[in-house]
């Protein structure tokens, strides 16, 4: 055995010996709810596609159109054969929805967010980042070299004394939220951050990749009030509600024109099949044409909550702290003997100590079914507020 393969093996065991080690599993989603697995079929409530758009006929067909007359890959990078109109389209739609004046869409929410950052904050720069963001944030806060200071999680009398202490500091001050939560699904205090901000002369970007099409009447966390904050920086991704692939950000004109020319995971990427550009189209325009499929995600996390009780949800993410990494597993195994698919989320996806059932809920979610989960979880012991 090679000295890689022992570095491999070892690193291995010691995962398997805390229970952190990841498999995949051959999974087939069928419609949008069902999981085919090991030839059994489970409900699932772990999956991101909350408005099961991605199993939409108007989706589907749409994607199936754009690869019979555009072909299945995009063949180069943007800016050099890759820039499809169906791509124009796609970005003109998002800034209209976001209230923007220009979009950029990249291949992935992780590529977007390892882009932008490094693009525009660079080593004599300053970042500060909620300590529970995505891990993409931290990886283009990384990238970009830029002084990078956590705050406590939503806390913006923290992100206040900060920014007093640190920002004079430096050229450039950008502050990184998620707008959802991602394992917490609780929503970022938007509308108190762009103030800070405002105040003291910093950028603010907000990942809502799980809030576009589910909050704000569907236009994401920025519109959660009723009304537009004011978030220079709207990041998102389609591979989520909008049930397609891809990532965007929506700024302004010289922004954007700024990312397309220098963002090195635009220009060293190949751009996005027009498949998924055509898929997220269909599926905006079914966001924008029915209110009521947007608002639904939430109703039926919130039912959940009261079935447990627990805090109201704020999105269609509802965790379960478990606490013990193998605690989680077992209870993720539990689940799935009753039909129920839900992962087990562990470090270092969320901090030591609490491993958690990261529950999702689906505009097409059953509410008998949700109702049978409930009754299910308080029996294996996890009601009552815990």
């Amino acid at each position: 055995m090679t000295s890689l393969d022992e570095f491999a093996a070892g690193k291995l065991r010691s995962l398997a010996s805390r229970d952190l080690l990841r498999t995949l599993r051959p999974s087939e989603r069928e419609d949008g709810l069902t999981i085919l697995r090991d030839g059994r079929r489970l409900l699932s409530f772990c999956c991101n596609d909350y408005l099961n758009l991605s199993h939409h006929p108007a989706v589907k067909a749409a994607a199936q159109e754009a690869v019979g007359r555009y072909g299945a890959g995009a063949g180069a990078s943007r800016l050099v054969t890759g820039n499809h109109p169906l791509l124009e389209r796609l970005e003109a739609r998002l800034a209209a929805l976001k209230g923007a004046e220009a979009a950029c869409v990249f291949g992935s929410g992780y590529l977007a967010n390892a882009g932008i950052i490094p693009t525009l904050v660079g080593s004599a720069d300053l970042i500060l980042v909620d300590e529970l963001v995505h891990s993409c944030i931290w990886t283009g806060a990384k990238l970009s070299a830029a002084t990078t200071v956590p705050f406590r999680h939503n806390d913006l009398d923290h992100l206040a004394e900060l920014l007093q202490a640190r920002r004079g500091k430096h050229a450039r001050c950008l502050i990184a939220t998620d707008g959802v939560f991602s394992m917490d699904g609780d929503l970022a205090p938007v509308f108190g951050l762009a103030a800070l901000a405002a105040e003291h002369d910093a950028w603010l970007l907000t990942d809502d990749a799980h809030g576009v099409g589910v909050v704000g009447g569907g236009r994401g966390s920025s519109f959660a009030d009723g009304r537009k904050a004011a978030v220079p920086l709207q990041m998102g991704t389609l591979s989520k509600a909008l049930g397609s692939y891809g990532g965007y950000l929506c700024a302004s004109r010289p922004v954007i024109d700024l990312i397309k020319s220098r963002s090195r995971t635009l220009v060293y990427s190949t751009g996005l099949p027009p498949a998924s550009a055509a898929a997220a189209l269909a599926a905006l325009d079914l966001v924008e044409s029915d209110p009521e499929l947007a608002a639904r995600p939430v109703r039926k996390a919130r039912l959940f909550t009261r079935l447990m009780t627990l805090p109201q949800a704020e999105s269609p993410i509802v965790p379960l702290i478990i606490g013990s990494a193998a605690a989680a597993l077992e209870a993720a195994r539990a689940l799935e003997a009753e039909g129920f698919l839900v992962t087990a989320i562990r470090p270092p996806t969320v901090p030591e100590g609490t491993s958690r059932l990261r529950l999702t809920f689906t505009a097409g979610h059953p509410d008998a079914e949700i109702e049978r989960l409930a009754a299910v979880l308080h029996r294996l012991g996890f009601g009552g507020g815990q």
